[in-house]
């Protein structure tokens, strides 16, 4: 029993941290991102038009990358997650 009631208090530890980390990292919206992904846009030289910030809603966050003129995929420089709850 006592090895039960210590693998549950490890399991309740992990989730609580978890979801400490969770809330104490990102930001508080998605406005918020989206002014910090803009705002990081205008430090990259933007002469070509390769640079962008783009917002994935499944993810919840924004995300500045650099794409190509040829057929390969963008290149994702930076990520900014916001809080949906």
């Amino acid at each position: 029993m006592k090895v039960v009631n210590l693998v549950f208090q490890v399991f309740f530890l992990l989730l609580s941290l978890l979801f400490l980390i969770y809330f104490l990292t990102g930001y508080d919206s998605a406005f918020e991102a989206d002014q910090i992904c803009h705002s990081s846009l205008s430090s990259y030289e933007n002469l070509s038009g390769n640079y962008g910030c783009d917002h994935d809603t499944e993810t919840h966050q924004w995300i500045l990358y650099e794409s190509n003129d040829n057929n390969e995929p963008a290149k994702i420089i930076k990520k900014f997650r916001y809080k949906f709850l």
